[in-house]
Formats: structure tokens, sequence, C-alpha cells
């Protein structure tokens, strides 16, 4: 068995210490395979001479590249044609993993017997004050989906993935209009119209949030990245929607009319599949692109 950990990083030289740190702990304690695959997203800190400074410890494979500000979302997705791994899990250079991360990985691993059907485990996801970022799953070791999870199941909050790497290897993060992000829900979406998710009530990752990251600026990435969110809102009405509660329904509406006003996109309502969906976002869409440019009028 073999994992490959895909790192894109920007400038964050002084947190992929404590990142490494935490592989090598997990790799004294479990025999298992291991690679970590750094993308260097065009950083001016000392991002190349920290990660050079690991590999020279050799105590493991570190494979270290680099590109210039093409975004997170490229980069995995360069990343992942360059794993070797049987599984693949993403982890953000403000991330590090658990001390036992790389044990509870291998024992859920273990406990399926086949993944034909299964593109990734899940697991819970802590901050750095010991803080689950969202809530546990109804049950242990069970099966549902991405979309599943948070539209009808009432999860919430981050997750940690450990993707399937055959299946995995099979997408990529769609950009579109020369965009630099994604949300990672597009890519979950389009795998969970052909396969499934075991989700495990362990925590694997501890996410240390800095003041630039993703999370904490979402209203200028939203700005920035209309186009693809738009598609990923749009993409929502091919999923199986019965079970999903009004109130969540009312979310995917809302933010489908935000990004077609984003995007200036003319005849918006024709693009969505359903009467009902067509009615709702009809009634909603005048006051919806009210409320948008006046949000986003700066």
């Amino acid at each position: 068995m073999k994992i490959s950990i895909l790192t894109p990083t920007y400038n964050r030289s002084s947190l992929l210490k404590k990142l490494y740190n935490s592989i090598i702990i997990n790799t004294k304690k479990v025999n298992i395979d291991i690679e970590w695959l750094i993308m260097d997203d065009g950083s001016n800190d000392d991002t190349k001479q920290s990660v050079e400074s690991f590999v020279k410890e050799k105590n493991l494979d570190i494979f270290y590249f680099y590109e210039e500000n093409k975004g997170k979302m490229y980069a995995i997705n360069e990343l992942v044609k360059k794993a070797t791994g049987d599984f693949i899990v993403e982890c953000d250079s403000d991330d590090f993993f658990t001390d036992n991360a790389f044990e509870l990985i291998k024992n859920s691993i273990e406990s399926i017997k086949d993944y034909s059907n299964i593109y990734g485990l899940v697991f819970l996801k802590y901050d750095q004050n010991g803080n689950n970022m969202g809530n546990n799953f109804k049950e242990e070791n069970y099966e549902s989906t991405m979309f599943d999870l948070y539209f009808k199941e009432g999860i919430t909050g981050e997750k940690a993935l450990v993707y399937n790497a055959k299946i995995r290897k099979q997408y990529k993060y769609e950009l579109e209009n020369n965009e630099k992000f994604i949300t990672e829900a597009r890519l979950h979406h389009k795998m969970d119209l052909k396969y499934k998710v075991r989700c495990f009530n362990q925590n694997i990752m501890i996410c240390e949030y800095k003041s630039d990251g993703y999370t904490k600026n979402i209203e200028k990435i939203y700005k920035q990245n209309p186009y693809g969110y738009y598609q990923y809102f749009k993409e929502i009405f091919n999923q199986n929607l019965n079970g999903v509660k009004f109130k969540k329904k009312l979310y995917i509406y809302k933010h489908y009319i935000l990004f077609s006003v984003l995007i200036n996109k003319k005849h918006c309502i024709k693009e969505v599949k359903g009467i009902i969906n067509k009615f709702i976002i009809t009634l909603l869409y005048l006051p919806g692109k009210i409320v948008t440019k006046r949000r986003f009028k700066n």
C-alpha cells in the first residue's frame, strides 16, 4: 500500500516544517509507503530551500515542482498526474496530520474489501485548538456520497479525504475562463454520479487557518472565480434533489442566481433542470439580482 500526499503551496515555508514533521512521526509508527509531492506556486520566500533541507534528511520520498502562479487547483491537477500511490491525500500547506493519522487511514483502508465503487474515504478534520471543523457522521464506516452528506444528511464543515487513486486520476478540478480556483465540491459531485465514499468518525488532519487562506476570503474568491462557481451550481441540478430540505434548495437557488448575475449570464433560467426549479428561480431572480448588485458593487 502506498499513499501520495499532495501539497500545493505559496509563500508558506514557515508552515511546511510542521507538515513535514507530522508525516515523519506517522511513518515511524506504521509500516506504509509514503511519497510527498509539493507544487510551489511561484513562492518568493525560501520554500525551495526548506524542501531541499527535508530531502537531504532522506527520511521520506519528496518531490518538489515549481509553477508560476497558476493557482491551487491547477497545482493539484498536475500533482495528481505525477502521483504513484494507491491512495491520494490532498493536504494544504497550512494543514498537518495527527500523530496516528496513517494508522487510522491504513486500518480504514483494510476494512474495505472492494474498492471498485469507492472513490474516497472521508475523515474528520480539526482546527489547531482541538475543535471539530464540522460535525460527526451519523455512524462509523458507512457508505454515502459527498452531495448526500452535505445536502441531505446535515453534515457540516471541512473533512479530510483519502482518494482511491485509480478513480481520482480519472477526474480533475475543472477551471473556467482562466480562473484559478473552484470549490472541491464540484469535483466530488461529478464523482458522486458514479461512485461512493465511506465515512469515518476519526480525526486525521489539523488545520491552522491563516489570514490569507481561501476560507477567510470567500467573497473575494467568489468575485474572482464566478464562472466556475456558476457551472458548479448549475451542475447541482444534475443531482437527485429528492430528500434535500427546502433550506438547502434555497441555498442552491440563491447562489445560482448570484453567480449568474456576476457573469452577466443571459437566459440562465433556461439552463436549469426541472420545472419546479425553474419556477422558483424565476420568482427569486429579480430580488436576487438586486441583492447581488448591492453586495458586490465595489
